[in-house]
């Protein structure tokens, strides 16, 4: 039986349903201390003098700690993972000594006997701050003359990243017939997932191990970075555990303060300590997305022939510089600036600037969607300006499907895709023609109809580990899994990826039972542990499936070849005459099928190991490290009729249509579900979220009260569709699909927007969208 393809029931949920997970939160040990933070109220201010003796004296307090007590002891700085040249990465201590550079910055530790007397004890620390000027724009940040957040960072530019085919680019821009040009703001974002970051440490002081369990996306790398460059702990005797994480959408990917500062205080009291955010802490700290001002210009003929596009973008990093940071708005934003589109010249640069912001990292897509959102408005107002339906202007650009493997003028050779079915697929779906016939009767009537459309790729599943190394990263992007079937023919698989929410355990379950022909029920899948999965480099940029599944299929290949061989040896047959049946779980003598040995036999023999081929190893275990050869490019096609109510400016999505290619699928249910959620984030985004920051760098947005998500409500039913383009890449044929519907729906709802206010001759408003934004602009275009 069969079971990849097929909509089982995700094996977490029940845990889950009834309240069993175990989260960071939920880890009490013995005679724990608490930990509460002092964070800068201030955006900029020197600290000049910082008196803890009141908070010591209070009632539980073990102790109060400042950033020159971790930096006195050896505490390294917070590194950047990824580097790009020239990129200037300012010191980042886990508690800032010298000055904050944004609210929320860490000033001091207290530790206590309970996290309410460690809470009272934080306010009762006496800091003399002297404010300082804020910056919080990006393009002001790198002024002559801005507030100045790094003493070692002229102009307070990170760095600047340039690519493409710039010449080839101005020329085409400047010769087309018609250049449609747009100024935009991607605006920053905050995560908000469901489980807010929490670290508790414990330290074995005969062993002079340290255990960590954190809210982390990849557990192997931040041990890693701990070992190496801020705690100093050997890597051997470091434990790093990241066990249920409720929601992450790339904020648990970096290295945080936290990670330092609870290992640091369990190894200086001798016993552990637990902290967790609240809410509002992780507004102020957690890092953030987007923040991209850009200005692009796109050269079209009058045939509806693209010739080239030219993208300025001023990236916002925040107060510093986080794990991956860089890696966004340069190797994953400007080599998507093609989309799905041929178009002969492209060119991108980036200038990444400090501000007193809290500093950024990857959100949900993380670049893919800036970049697509950049493309898909230009191609919409390149549409609008030649009076093409935007669905065919889009179709007479489109990479045909014989054009796979198709190669970009800015790095990415694309594996396979087939944009013109896609969109086939979405005008049946949707029944096109009779919306845009719907929409024009709603328009004689006065009402505000629009249809918005968006055709989108990503690069998912980075890869090869020396290509992201050539751009900048300094560890590489393979995956492992190991399978070690137990003597009763049950599996545990254990993969270096880790879960977040994505139903990893039921889909990794389904690739393991139809490489080795058990069921999915006999297998447990393992991660998020350093202790018992050795190596790993987690879970983000859609990699999981692609690249950690193929890792189990690859270790599978392993362990069904050891088989063969016990089998061939015990059935006395030629090892070239054995076959294993991944239908029934067996192997037979080619010709004989009930000359077989099944495989909870085959496991037993080999642990009995009674009777095993000369020079073969006792024992049914196998490990496979994965590094794949190229990323893999999945695609959607989305479509959305909304309504705009005059008199208020409220948006109504009234039809939601999605086709999606992310190649073979394991799980049509659970990839189902990544796409609704990827397209509910986008729709946030378009219409309601944004992080904002007043000109002294208050947060105005860091409760759920002023910064929205959106509900149920705000939805209408997702209808779906799926076309399968398998990936070449790797054997599973897959593509990575969990931020494909965000980076798709963006653009699909302001589009939605704009061609409802076309009539009134409105043709941009920056996200989000919001009531308000659009009344103001209905009014300003005296209602025409």
């Amino acid at each position: 039986m069969a079971y990849k393809g097929q909509s089982l029931k995700r094996v977490e949920d029940p845990r889950f349903l009834q309240g069993r997970g175990s989260y960071v939160a939920n880890i009490n040990l013995p005679n724990t201390a608490h930990a509460a933070i002092l964070h800068s109220p201030y955006a900029h201010a020197k600290i000049k003098k910082i008196d803890t003796n009141k908070a010591k004296a209070m009632k539980g307090v073990i102790g109060v700690y400042t950033g020159q007590d971790l930096i006195d002891s050896g505490i390294g700085s917070i590194p950047s993972g990824w580097n790009v040249p020239d990129q200037k990465n300012p010191t980042h201590y886990p508690i800032t000594a010298d000055k904050a550079r944004h609210v929320g910055d860490n000033i001091a530790v207290v530790v206590a006997e309970s996290p309410a007397e460690a809470q009272d004890a934080v306010l009762a620390i006496d800091v003399d701050y002297e404010v300082l000027p804020a910056v919080v724009d990006a393009k002001k940040a790198l002024e002559k003359g801005a507030p100045l957040l790094h003493d070692d960072v002229e102009n307070n530019q990170s760095f600047y990243w340039a690519f493409g085919t710039q010449e080839g680019s101005e020329k085409a821009v400047k010769e087309s017939d018609h250049v449609v040009e747009l100024e935009l703001r991607n605006q920053r974002l905050t995560a908000t997932a469901m489980e807010p970051r929490a670290a508790v440490a414990q330290w074995n002081r005969y062993t002079e191990e340290m255990t960590l369990w954190t809210t982390s996306q990849n557990p192997h790398i931040i041990r890693w970075v701990l070992s190496m460059l801020t705690l100093h702990i050997p890597e051997h005797k470091l434990r790093i555990i990241s066990p249920d994480v409720g929601g992450a959408f790339g904020s648990k990917i970096p290295h945080y303060p936290e990670e330092i500062i609870m290992p640091w205080l369990a190894r200086e009291l001798d016993r552990p300590v637990k902290w967790v955010a609240t809410r509002t802490v992780s507004s102020m700290t957690d890092t953030q997305g987007r923040d991209h001002i850009t200005i692009a210009k796109m050269g079209v003929m009058n045939d509806g022939t693209i010739t080239g596009i030219w993208v300025n973008t001023w990236a916002n990093m925040g107060a510093y510089i986080s794990l991956v940071a860089a890696l966004i708005p340069t190797a994953f934003y400007i080599t998507v600036l093609s989309g799905c589109y041929k178009i002969p010249n492209v060119w991108g640069e980036v200038w990444a600037a400090y501000t007193n912001t809290t500093w950024v990292d990857a959100y949900r897509g993380a670049g893919r969607p800036e970049g697509a959102y950049v493309v898909e408005r230009l191609v919409d107002l390149a549409a609008r300006k030649l009076g093409m339906d935007p669905l065919e202007f889009r179709r007479k650009n489109f990479i045909q499907p014989e054009d796979f493997p198709y190669q970009t003028p800015v790095a990415f050779q694309y594996d396979s895709g087939n944009y013109p079915g896609m969109v086939d697929m979405l005008e049946k779906l949707s029944d096109y023609k009779k919306l845009r016939a719907a929409q024009s009767a709603a328009r004689d009537e006065g009402r505000l109809v629009g249809i918005g459309i968006a055709t989108t790729m990503e690069s998912s599943g980075a890869a090869p580990s020396a290509l992201v190394g050539s751009l900048g990263f300094v560890a590489g992007l393979w995956e492992t899994a190991s399978l070690r079937a137990h003597p009763n023919g049950q599996v545990t698989v254990l993969v270096g990826t880790h879960s977040h929410g994505q139903g990893h355990d039921t889909t990794f379950a389904q690739i393991a039972a139809d490489e080795l022909g058990i069921p999915p029920e006999n297998i447990i899948i393992e991660h998020g542990d350093t202790a018992t999965v050795t190596q790993g480099m987690g879970t983000y940029g859609s990699r999981s499936t692609a690249v950690g599944g193929t890792a189990i299929v690859k270790a599978a290949v392993k362990m069904r070849e050891k088989m063969i061989k016990l089998a061939a040896h015990q059935l006395e047959a030629a090892v070239e005459d054995m076959v294993y049946d991944q239908e029934e779980g067996k192997v037979y003598v080619k010709g004989s099928p009930d000359k077989s040995m099944a495989f909870a036999a085959l496991c037993f023999g080999a642990y009995q190991a009674h009777n095993l081929p000369e020079g073969m190893e006792p024992g049914m275990e196998t490990t496979s490290y994965y590094d794949p050869s190229n990323f893999t490019f999945p695609s959607s096609a989305h479509l959305s009729q909304v309504e705009i109510d005059k008199a208020t400016g409220e948006v109504t999505i009234q039809k939601y249509y999605a086709v999606e290619d992310v190649g073979n699928i394991i799980n049509p249910m659970i990839v189902e579900g990544q796409i609704q959620g990827g397209i509910a984030q986008g729709i946030g985004q378009a219409l309601l979220e944004g992080t904002v920051y007043d000109d002294n760098g208050q947060l105005l947005s860091g409760s759920m009260m002023n910064y929205t998500v959106p509900r149920a409500t705000h939805f209408p039913n997702f209808e779906l569709e799926q076309q399968v383009t398998p990936s070449p890449v790797n054997p599973l044929g897959v593509k990575g699909v969990g931020e494909l519907g965000t980076i798709t729906s963006t653009p699909t709802l302001v589009n939605a927007v704009m061609d409802a206010l076309a009539p009134m001759g409105i043709t941009h408003i920056d996200m989000p969208l919001t009531s308000e934004k659009i009344w103001n602009a209905i009014q300003s275009s005296n209602g025409e």
